[in-house]
């Protein structure tokens, strides 16, 4: 839309722009700003009188315009419909059928090893555990991360995206009660820049310094003709697989959970690398904002939103499996949302009586397309990257321990007895049942 059709706009329906905050702190709002263009006042008279002010505010405040009429537009578009992950191009239901022919073909493979190397769980855990003997287990999982190496390509920036790899992989390792150890990358490439993997490997390096992991080796495979992105000649994948040690006979699978057991949410740094496609349709294609946009309401760019590195959880969780407290569950919260507690193994369901506030970046994406809750939780982690579940008593030391790690952490829930697998999101009236929350009737 040209500024001047915008302008136009502005004065015919102000209130889109109601409500706005102020600038930067200054003494005037986004709604002055607009209606001073709109009236015909220069850029250089604005900044005359409002001194202060910059030329990147007014043009802040432009965004902001394009963006609420790209909004107003969107809510119109979307009136009695929702925007949802499939619809943006995630279809996460074909995705299962597809996925169900694929185990199908390799879940005969866990017969070929029996005694040394033997799978000890079936597909579809957080991880599973191979028998080294001795009653060892190795923990072994594999993760990409997504599509938010696309922003990391429209912000030009490379530098943490490593950080998410060894974050996708180690949480997941955790979940079976193991200590993650090493980690293997592949990196796809369209070509090979050395700016770019230098960048790739910072982030790599400080994700395996947070875990307590090293990385002995990988891959790099240049592959112009596969590899396709936002930056010609930066488009890359990138994809990890760790493995850790656990005991045999102390796996933790949520095998033994009980009615009254406690739910402990872990806090997310943010959106994590799960959703980031619905994101980036909603921000860039439906409300026009640019990933280096400031936004007040982030108090960064949604560039730097959206590339928050996914909190690693190793040190913390292994902290809580040593303090001796009854641990039972342990779930990392990614696609699906809260319904990766029902990869438990127990037959109950999760009753979420305590939600907390999401971060900013998930509200700026829901009322951005009208997304309904029960599509944001299943597709975001909102606020919750890592669940805890343990007997009752244990959930204040669980907390400290969090805290004492520079995390945040509190109790969700409590499991109960039932006759169907489901969780319950009391303070937003929805069921999850496999991969759907419904509402509560």
């Amino acid at each position: 839309m040209a500024d001047q059709e915008l302008l136009r706009r502005i004065t015919a329906d102000p209130e889109i722009f109601a409500g706005k905050p102020i600038v930067r702190g200054l003494r005037v709002s986004v709604e002055s700003v607009l209606s001073l263009l709109a009236q015909g006042e220069t850029v250089e008279r604005i900044l005359a009188d409002y001194p202060g002010l910059e030329p990147e505010d007014i043009r802040a405040c432009l965004a902001y315009a394009h963006a609420a009429v790209a909004r107003d537009s969107l809510d119109t578009a979307n009136a009695g419909r929702s925007l949802t992950y499939s619809s943006a191009g995630v279809d996460t239901d074909r995705e299962e059928r597809a996925l169900s022919g694929l185990i199908r073909q390799v879940a005969p493979t866990l017969e070929l090893r029996r005694g040394l190397g033997e799978a000890r769980l079936p597909i579809g855990f957080f991880a599973n555990v191979l028998d080294l003997g001795n009653n060892l287990g190795l923990a072994i999982s594999t993760d990409g991360v997504g599509t938010k190496l696309l922003v990391a390509q429209m912000m030009d920036r490379y530098a943490t995206i490593g950080i998410d790899c060894i974050a996708m992989n180690v949480n997941d390792v955790l979940c079976v009660g193991a200590e993650p150890l090493s980690l293997v990358d592949y990196i796809a490439v369209q070509e090979a820049n050395p700016h770019l993997l230098e960048e790739i490997a910072k982030g790599l390096a400080r994700g395996a310094e947070v875990a307590g992991i090293n990385i002995p080796g990988g891959e790099i495979a240049q592959v112009k003709e596969i590899v396709q992105g936002y930056k010609p000649g930066y488009a890359f994948d990138l994809v990890g697989t760790a493995v850790g040690l656990v005991r045999l006979d102390r796996m933790i699978l949520g095998q033994n959970l009980q009615d009254g057991d406690v739910i402990v949410g872990l806090r997310s740094s943010g959106i994590h690398s799960n959703g980031l496609t619905l994101a980036r349709k909603v921000l860039f294609d439906g409300c026009h904002l640019s990933p280096s946009q400031y936004s007040e309401e982030l108090g960064e760019t949604i560039g730097e939103a959206l590339l928050e590195p996914t909190r690693i959880y190793v040190r913390e969780v292994l902290a809580m499996l040593q303090s001796g407290v009854e641990v039972k569950g342990l779930a990392h919260i990614t696609g699906d949302g809260l319904l990766n507690l029902l990869r438990l193994d127990s037959e109950v369901e999760y009753v979420i009586d305590s939600l907390p506030e999401p971060h900013p970046i998930f509200a700026l994406i829901q009322q951005g397309a009208g997304i309904s809750d029960g599509e944001m939780f299943r597709t975001f982690n909102m606020g919750i990257g890592f669940c805890v579940v343990v007997a009752p008593g244990g959930a204040e030391q669980v907390i400290s321990i969090a805290r004492s790690h520079g995390g945040e952490a509190a109790v969700l829930g409590h499991t109960a007895k039932s006759s169907e697998r489901k969780v319950l999101l009391m303070p937003k009236g929805l069921a999850g049942i496999g991969h759907e929350f419904h509402a509560v009737r």
